[in-house]
């Protein structure tokens, strides 16, 4: 794919691997080295030291010596870009809705290794909190309602690993802390399918989060609410629930 002057990189040896994946993604069978440095304008050696950089990252497979192929790194990440924006696209207008019923922020959170990310939020200024990590924010698992859904999903040793490499931090004197804690916290996130934040995270701040499944009955996202630790409203749960399960049903999931 020709790429404008505008849209040149501005590092060269970046400018040279992009160029090298336009050829792979352009071939369905592996791609010799030689067939690359033509197609490309890249010396052998240069293309072969790119290549080898790629190969060790997964974003380039080298199937037999002197051949290569789009790897599978890329795929992961096409997944995950997907995954993030179906969700999304799905989870807007439900989202809104619950605003509308409760007037405090409505969260919609995915995980990306020891942290979740906030992907979209629906906030107004009525619900009487500053809404302190904006869309692209990042918090523990262990201190956030929805993180609590993806350990309470994973098993024991996964569970007793992230406590080893995280040290469990806590924010605040609600913060859990420790490994047994953290344990029987996740036994009742199981039981029950849903989650809490007890100003874990930040103090004065409550929240509340039920999973989103998608097609293959995967934990794909949380959605959760959150206000001011005094106006968190128990009877939100069963919505939250709802609302959760009808973004769900839109990514393909047939609950029980």
């Amino acid at each position: 794919m020709k790429r404008t002057e505008a849209q040149h990189p501005t590092i060269q040896v970046i400018e040279r691997m992009f160029s090298l994946l336009d050829v792979l993604a352009a071939h369905p069978d592996p791609v010799s080295l030689k067939e690359l440095s033509e197609q490309t304008g890249l010396h052998p050696s240069t293309a072969h030291r790119i290549l080898n950089d790629l190969t060790i990252g997964r974003f380039v497979d080298r199937p037999e010596a002197g051949s290569y192929r789009l790897g599978m790194r890329l795929l992961e990440l096409g997944n995950l870009v997907k995954a993030r924006l179906d969700v999304r696209d799905a989870a807007l207008a439900p989202m809104r809705e619950l605003h509308k019923l409760t007037h405090q922020p409505v969260n919609l959170s995915v995980r990306q290794g020891d942290e979740i990310v906030y992907i979209e939020r629906t906030y107004s200024e009525r619900s009487g909190m500053q809404v302190v990590r904006a869309v692209g924010g990042r918090a523990p698992l262990h201190l956030t309602s929805v993180g609590k859904l993806f350990l309470a999903h994973d098993d024991p040793q996964r569970v007793r690993a992230y406590a080893t490499r995280t040290g469990l931090a806590g924010h605040t004197r609600n913060s859990i802390t420790d490994l047994p804690a953290l344990e029987r916290e996740l036994a009742r996130v199981s039981q029950y399918g849903t989650a809490r934040d007890n100003e874990e995270l930040e103090l004065g701040v409550r929240c509340m989060a039920a999973g989103i499944f998608d097609d293959q009955g995967k934990l794909v996202a949380g959605l959760s609410i959150s206000a001011p630790a005094d106006r968190l409203e128990e009877g939100w749960m069963d919505r939250l629930k709802a609302t959760a399960s009808q973004i769900s049903a839109k990514l393909g999931h047939r609950g029980a």
